[in-house]
């Protein structure tokens, strides 16, 4: 049965959602993907970039007494990983706050 305006049962009509909170949570989201696509990125040239393709020219470098290639590989992927875990936990929660989707009742004090 057509409505009023002509239109059928599922044309022209809406989720219930207004316009502007999907937009927010596209907004949201996109701010989520690009935030892991960023850390993903700096793992991927840490971990195989600096362990693997780069190391033969790293390795005239040492640190610890370690060649800077091998170190990259065995440590310093470890360590920027847990890195970029911190900076994803900071960056989420400042993006969560920017969207008004905190879950601290007390405003992140205490």
């Amino acid at each position: 049965m057509d409505q009023p305006d002509g239109k059928g049962p599922d044309e022209g009509q809406t989720t219930g959602e207004p316009d502007s909170e999907i937009e927010s949570h596209r907004a949201y989201w996109r701010a989520n993907l690009r935030l892991l696509g960023t850390l993903m990125a700096v793992w991927f040239a840490v971990s195989f970039g600096a362990g693997i393709l780069f190391r033969p020219f790293l390795d005239q470098f040492h640190l610890g007494g370690y060649p800077l290639g091998f170190w990259f590989a065995q440590q310093g992927s470890i360590y920027v990983f847990l890195l970029l875990i911190a900076v994803y936990v900071v960056a989420m929660h400042r993006i969560d706050r920017k969207f008004d989707l905190d879950d601290d009742d007390n405003g992140g004090r205490g």
